[in-house]
């Protein structure tokens, strides 16, 4: 019994993986306002190691349109600078000594379509994490009942596995759906 619990814990396991993984990716998504994880994917170096961004400098956004980054050195300024242009977040810094300044552009049709896009994929993978955690979970139960588990409570297993499937896909549909929407609000 505990052998098929197991797989049942690692199993839900991997499919929350996949879902927590799908939110982080789509955060960093820009839906045409200001969002502080536009910038999560972005390292700076600093004394001789990459750091993330908002390990040097504080990141806000004082209205819908506005991202600010104010590095904790002066010295940081050009730095940080560079690794927002190099990265493809694709919006220029403005740096005026004090602060630097991420306006977020109105995103035109064509983007807002790509964008959906991207996600849509994003959620495709998503999907096939899931779809893995199912298979895998699925071998592991057979190989418990050539093991000595009965058959029924191997065919119990595979149903719950199956549910738990079914779940995390219809959350990780819900989440692809709030991101489109977001996406398309003009």
């Amino acid at each position: 019994m505990s052998a098929i619990k197991e797989i049942l814990d690692q199993s839900e396991a991997k499919m929350t993986q996949a879902l927590t993984f799908l939110e982080d990716v789509l955060l960093r998504v820009r839906a045409g306002k200001a969002n502080v994880h536009i910038l999560d994917g972005i390292k700076v170096e600093y004394y001789g190691s990459s750091v993330p961004l908002s390990n040097v400098a504080t990141v806000s956004t004082p209205d819908a349109k506005t991202i600010t980054v104010l590095p904790w050195e002066k010295g940081m300024f050009t730095t940080i600078e560079k690794a927002i242009q190099d990265s493809d977040v694709g919006i220029t810094p403005e740096n005026n000594g004090e602060i630097i300044r991420l306006g977020i552009p109105p995103l035109t049709e064509e983007r807002r379509k790509a964008l959906v896009k991207q996600s849509r994929s994003e959620a495709e993978s998503a999907k096939i994490g899931v779809r893995n955690a199912r298979r895998d979970a699925n071998d592991a139960v057979k190989k418990a009942v050539k093991e000595g588990v009965s058959e029924d409570e191997g065919k119990e297993t595979e149903g719950a596995v199956q549910k738990l499937h079914d779940k995390y896909l219809k959350k990780i549909e819900e989440v692809l759906a709030a991101k489109e929407k977001e996406i398309m609000t003009v």
